[in-house]
């Protein structure tokens, strides 16, 4: 039989003693309005794979900025992309190629990126092949709606990258906080980033397993596991629900269509 849901038991205590600072949590100063509701739930979503498919509008738009700047034409060939940070793809373009390395080169190559995206969006919706994933809508619904919850994002993508993607779907206003690619080459600390953003909205009673993180490479599961967190696999990217089962997240499914199955786990049931 297919694996459809998968739960492994949770071993050991995650319990954090120690808030982003490295002060222990009863040393934290909290503004007086600052309140933790009782059983709060914060989930983080992925985007590309995860919330939408754009069919690697991101990819062209990053080649049509390479040919741009530097004259280098399918310069995406063996560069991988799944659950990776954009600022960590610019840099292996930059090396594969010998453009430059650092900041500035970098930068300027986003920028240009950027300035395509939009037009790569719509060229891919227009082909058919992008659009927010099955269940994505309902979900984001049933979690607006649902009191203690609290939506963000954890993605590798640059916050101005994620912005455009999901304001050309509607949903970016879904999403008020969250850790981005803008600085990071590892996404582990791009989750390290969404936590410090997390403890510090909501507070230092928080524990990371009141978070969820929903993504669909085995790089999203690394990175939960990387604050504590809990996380759902879902197999709507690159990677089967065999290779997602295989990283032990706490939950994995074929994919978010049965947005009551995954609002269970968002609330941890």
């Amino acid at each position: 039989m297919p694996l459809r849901w998968h739960e492994r038991k949770r071993l050991g205590s995650r319990t954090r003693t120690r808030g982003p600072r490295g002060l222990p949590r009863d040393q934290i100063p909290r503004p007086p309005h600052q309140r933790v509701i009782p059983n709060m739930r914060v989930i983080l979503f992925d985007i590309d794979g995860t919330l939408l498919s754009s069919s690697h509008a991101g990819k062209a738009a990053l080649e049509k900025a390479m040919v741009d700047l530097h004259g280098v034409p399918d310069s995406m060939a063996g560069i991988s992309l799944a659950g990776r940070t954009d600022r960590s793809i610019v840099r292996d373009l930059t090396r594969a190629h010998r453009v430059g390395e650092g900041r500035p080169t970098e930068d300027a190559i986003l920028e240009g990126y950027l300035s395509y995206l939009p037009e790569q969006l719509l060229h891919k919706q227009q082909a058919g092949q992008a659009s927010l994933l099955p269940g994505i809508v309902p979900i984001l619904d049933a979690l607006a709606e649902t009191p203690g919850v609290a939506v963000g994002l954890l993605t590798g993508n640059i916050r101005r990258g994620a912005a455009l993607k999901l304001g050309f779907f509607g949903i970016n206003d879904r999403f008020s906080f969250g850790g981005f690619g803008d600085h990071h080459f590892d996404r582990d600390e791009v989750a390290r980033e969404a936590w410090g953003e997390v403890f510090g909205r909501f507070g230092s009673d928080l524990q990371p397993d009141q978070v969820l993180v929903i993504g669909d490479t085995p790089l999203d599961v690394q990175c939960a596991r990387a604050i504590g967190a809990r996380v759902l696999a879902v197999a709507t990217g690159v990677h089967t629900l065999q290779q997602l089962a295989e990283c032990q997240p706490d939950y994995c499914l074929p994919d978010l269509a049965n947005h009551s199955r995954v609002i269970e786990a968002c609330l941890g049931r």
